[in-house]
């Protein structure tokens, strides 16, 4: 009879617990929590226009030059718009914090822990040359990245067997390493590349021979480091896909190449060009003071979004040895005078950033408490004690000019650190060593220098030697891949779900590899620790307080000295487009544009009048 009792009691168990481990779902799209907005028989995105009318050129610009048409190694210089070339398995929303819609895939598979996932491909997704998108191809794709792409997909993809074929469409990926919801939306971001058109070439080397591609535009002419042009594919396998209706609108697509933002300005503003987003607040107020803008021909006009501010600043490498010391880094940071800069800079459009995920609901705010200091606490004889009792805000000024109260703030924190300021040299100076402080801030755009030059004049002020150097961007890519910089500009833009990239952003092992973007350096088990809680949040709400957990500790290691940020995008163009009425949070979609027909010809119209003057 016991015997029985127990048989029941486990065949009980057995039959409770097996099916909710082993039970899968399929779907054609994953949400990273919560449920997807867009059903499976949804058409297009709410933020398209489904009808909007095909045809035109666009002209855009790109700055420095290109030399490969391969963006997924770390030789070269990839040309603009190569992503237009390729499709992957899934594509994200813009109108959801975290969500891919199936691309390639029409169907995804995966067990409610998922520990794996599985994608059977479309049967009519084709290459350029007609021949069907195999699994092969996906499988071949995925190791060819791992083995011989960028070091970035040997890390992101590192908890991913490699895939195997289990139907004559169907691909089933298994992952490891513990709970990690995000990688089923990892590997369908991953491009997928002809494994037919590849043989027997180097896919390590750089190219200049058009790529065979899936996607909505294929490469028609080109000169290196002068312009690239693409042509919308005619039979274009996804032109009515959900994911994609409403986009690629413009017959043709060309990037021309300029030395400098300056340069491109003038170019736009001579009409070389129709469309610039506009990252420099002085151009912002003063550039575009023209006719153009004045009659309506040209639209200067800012767009509304919710996307993560994120972070940009002065990066300092931990790599070199006077940055090493946090107190240091703290330092330097009295020496930034944002509230000046603002003020005579930048025409008062910005506010300060305060969080590496600014502008959302993931930044840390105020001392931690509750679920947050819960996630810290385990932590604190390895954290600064301040970082406990004390809101995080970066050092104010008046906006004067005035910082001597800042200064000696700055000189209390290095004297800590063991630099003095010598009375002969007037040098900042170490006093065990004998070392001199000095460094140089590496740029690629010469417009921020003016931001540069008064952050190095107040340095001076401390006794430190501090230079600025801008180089074009070759030589500015090969040395930031290399870490061969001392202070860099920065900026890690931010998701509404932040995961796997943290790992590239500030991970112990991404600090060692070039080309990471761990530009600091920072090394550090406890940031590694938190990265994992974020990734393996179970929900929105841990995923919040693990962030938050994060963004604290961050921080408090004075990684960069932050810059600042818009809750706007600004764009200027000439009045050639129109636009979906809809924007969504990430911000409106300028290839869900187009050129209309009315517009463009009134346009071109004054253009002749302009001419005949």
């Amino acid at each position: 009879m016991i015997r029985r009792i127990l048989g029941a009691i486990v065949a009980s168990v057995f039959l409770s617990v097996t099916p909710a481990l082993s039970q899968t779902s399929v779907s054609h799209g994953i949400a990273m929590h919560g449920d997807l907005k867009y059903p499976a028989d949804f058409k297009y995105f709410d933020y398209v226009n489904p009808d909007a009318p095909k045809g035109g050129e666009v002209r855009l610009w790109a700055s420095g030059g290109f030399d490969t048409f391969n963006p997924y190694v770390i030789k070269g210089r990839p040309a603009a718009g190569t992503s237009f070339l390729f499709e992957t398995l899934m594509t994200s929303s813009a109108d959801e914090p975290f969500s891919e819609y199936g691309l390639l895939a029409e169907t995804i598979e995966m067990p409610a822990d998922r520990s794996w996932v599985a994608f059977t491909l479309r049967a009519d997704a084709k290459w350029h040359d007609g021949k069907p998108v195999t699994v092969d191809d996906v499988i071949w794709s995925f190791e060819t990245l791992k083995e011989k792409g960028a070091p970035f997909f040997r890390y992101y993809y590192a908890n991913v067997e490699t895939p195997t074929k289990t139907g004559e469409r169907t691909v089933k990926f298994v992952f490891t390493g513990g709970t990690n919801r995000e990688l089923p939306l990892i590997v369908g971001q991953a491009p997928v590349l002809p494994k037919h058109y590849w043989d027997g070439r180097d896919f390590e080397a750089t190219t200049l021979e058009p790529p065979l591609g899936s996607g909505p535009y294929r490469i028609v002419d080109f000169e290196p480091n002068r312009h690239i042009v693409y042509e919308r594919v005619a039979d274009y396998w996804g032109a009515e896909h959900p994911t994609q209706k409403g986009f690629w609108n413009f017959d043709r697509i060309r990037f021309d190449y300029y030395r400098d933002e300056t340069v491109a300005i003038e170019a736009f503003k001579s009409g070389a060009f129709d469309y610039r987003a506009e990252n420099s607040s002085k151009a912002w107020a003063t550039a575009y003071d023209v006719s153009a803008v004045r009659d309506g021909s040209m639209m200067k006009k800012t767009f509304d979004h919710n996307r993560t501010a994120g972070m940009q600043g002065f990066v300092m490498n931990q790599r070199r040895a006077i940055f090493k010391d946090p107190k240091v880094r703290q330092a330097l940071s009295y020496a930034f005078d944002f509230e000046w800069s603002n003020k005579a800079l930048f025409y008062g459009q910005y506010v300060r950033t305060h969080s590496y995920f600014d502008n959302s609901e993931l930044a840390s705010t105020g001392a931690p408490e509750g679920a947050v200091l819960d996630l810290l606490e385990p932590y604190r004889g390895q954290l600064p004690e301040e970082l406990f009792t004390t809101s995080y805000v970066p050092p104010k000024t008046d906006g004067s000019g005035n910082i001597r109260k800042n200064l000696r703030a700055a000189l209390k924190l290095l004297r800590e650190a063991g630099w003095v300021v010598d009375p002969k040299t007037k040098k900042l100076t170490n006093y065990k060593t004998g070392d001199v402080f000095t460094f140089e801030i590496l740029l690629v755009s010469p417009l921020f220098e003016r931001i540069a030059l008064p952050f190095t004049s107040n340095l001076k002020r401390l006794g430190i030697d501090a230079s600025v150097r801008t180089v074009d961007s070759s030589q500015y890519k090969e040395r930031r891949d290399n870490f061969d910089f001392d202070i860099v500009v920065g900026s890690w833009g931010q998701s509404a779900s932040p995961g796997n990239e943290q790992r590239d952003f500030w991970g112990t092992e991404s600090a060692a590899r070039n080309g990471s973007r761990n530009l600091s350096g920072i090394s550090n088990p406890v940031i590694d620790a938190l990265i994992d809680q974020v990734i393996a949040a179970p929900d929105r709400r841990s995923l919040v307080n693990s962030v938050r957990a994060l963004d604290t500790v961050l921080l408090w290691q004075h990684l960069v000295i932050p810059h600042w940020h818009i809750p706007y995008d600004r764009y200027v163009y000439w009045d050639r487009f129109t636009q979906p009425p809809v924007i969504p949070d990430q911000g409106t979609q300028f290839f869900s544009w187009w050129i209309d027909p009315v517009k463009d010809a009134k346009l071109s119209q004054l253009r002749r009048a302009e001419t005949k003057k």
